[in-house]
């Protein structure tokens, strides 16, 4: 009897064991089975080598340059200065023994995101993390490009341009930053729009060719001023880049270049105009007369020739026209006439995949900058000499002698003429 007990206990337990280890396989092939659905549910199409499904951000790109600057070598006169140009140069302090703080600085620290969105619909999103709102005050976040461009033709010939973007005025105010050889833009130019941005509409039509041809000038290392139409016309606020417009009065602004392929050489001829009022909001000192701050005429004409760098280049450009000036015999700010330009000489040596640029450049400067303390009066004379070293495309260092003779006249210093040298330094970093 109890023999038999034993054995039904023993069979018992062998039949629990079998059932457990059933269930173990029958959970195990369940789990295989879930994970296998959705491993399948994730995968990308293998015949084909791409998602079933295109996602909006599949066709955003990122990318972005830094830029850090040095201004302390052999400096002659740290009243020598440039407000427009960067804040870590000289300084403009009224007092006799005043030095500048010439440290490192972060000039300009920039993102871009871009992309297709739609086949009519581009978009372009530039902030920079180096934004300067005062002296001595640093790196705060400023969007610099917040535009979209929709075509109207399938090889976008034939664009709308609306957001805050460049204005189509001057060959070197649309260089970008991480191209232009100088470290900075000339006065005589960039006094039109300063940070070159507004908000605005602007068309733009180029041959699908000639577009080509502009990012050929960028891409292949020729210092090409980007893709701004062969023709340009818009209209914007006229009051500079993130800031309220003073007036309801638009500016209006026209362009036309064409680089042309001559043997071996790419010569590119332009001329540019806007018209328009500026608006005073907040500039002026107390004590200075304005007849009518805020409709000051403000117009301007252009010229510009380039010849590219291969090897050799050439590019100058001349504007004259009228704007608000500072007039220290009257303690007034007048419309008067504006003039001035600058000459670069440029060479591109290539050593395997490294490129050297040698560069000489004069700018002359004879009128007031209306976005500047009372519409503050120049005369600037500046010589610069210098070269950019590119060893890889994520670095390039430049380095450049100023020789530099400016006269810039307010309320605060009527007579103020200074002359120095000083040797700068930049290290740029792409990514």
């Amino acid at each position: 009897m109890i023999k038999r007990k034993l054995v039904a206990v023993l069979l018992l337990m062998n039949f629990a064991a079998i059932a457990q280890d059933l269930n173990k396989q029958e959970v195990k092939n369940e789990v295989i089975r879930i994970l296998d659905s959705i491993n399948k549910a994730k995968l990308p199409d293998t015949k084909s080598g791409v998602s079933n499904e295109e996602h909006w951000y599949d066709r955003i790109s990122l990318r972005g340059y830094a830029q850090i600057r040095y201004n302390g070598l052999f400096s002659t006169n740290d009243k020598v200065s440039c407000e427009q140009c960067d804040k870590s140069w000289g300084t403009t302090s009224i007092e006799p023994d005043a030095k500048s703080n010439n440290g490192l600085f972060i000039r300009r620290a920039r993102l871009v995101f871009s992309g297709q969105v739609h086949p009519n619909v581009f978009f372009y999103f530039q902030p920079d993390f180096a934004s300067s709102p005062s002296t001595g005050i640093q790196n705060f976040v400023q969007i610099r490009d917040l535009y979209f461009d929709l075509s109207f033709d399938k090889k976008k010939e034939y664009r709308v341009r609306v957001g805050q973007s460049k204005i189509p005025y001057g060959f070197e105010n649309m260089q970008s930053s991480s191209i232009r050889l100088a470290l900075d833009r000339n006065d005589a130019m960039n006094s039109a729009i300063l940070n070159e941005r507004d908000l605005g509409i602007f068309f733009y039509w180029a041959p699908a060719e000639i577009r080509e041809r502009f990012a050929m000038l960028v891409k292949d290392g020729y210092k090409g001023s980007g893709d701004y139409g062969v023709f340009a016309f818009g209209v914007y606020n006229g009051q500079i880049a993130n800031k309220l417009d003073g007036n309801r009065d638009l500016n209006v602004v026209a362009r036309a270049t064409y680089p042309f392929v001559i043997g071996s050489q790419i010569i590119e001829p332009g001329i540019q105009a806007y018209t328009g009022k500026w608006a005073f909001t907040g500039e002026i000192s107390p004590g200075v007369k304005v007849n009518d701050p805020q409709y000051v005429k403000d117009q301007r004409v252009g010229a510009t020739f380039v010849l590219y760098p291969r090897p050799f280049g050439i590019q100058t450009e001349y504007n004259i026209g009228t704007g608000p000036r500072y007039n220290k015999v009257t303690n007034t700010v007048d419309e008067t006439d504006l003039n001035g330009g600058y000459v670069l000489l440029n060479y591109k040596l290539d050593i395997k995949k490294q490129h050297i640029y040698p560069f000489a450049k004069f700018q002359y400067y004879d009128g007031g900058k209306k976005y500047e303390k009372d519409a503050r009066s120049y005369v600037v004379r500046d010589y610069e000499i210098g070269i950019e070293w590119q060893p890889f495309k994520a670095f390039e260092l430049t380095a450049e002698y100023v020789i530099a003779d400016r006269t810039f006249e307010d309320s605060v210093l009527p007579i103020n003429r200074q002359q120095g040298n000083l040797l700068r330094l930049q290290a740029q970093f792409n990514f």
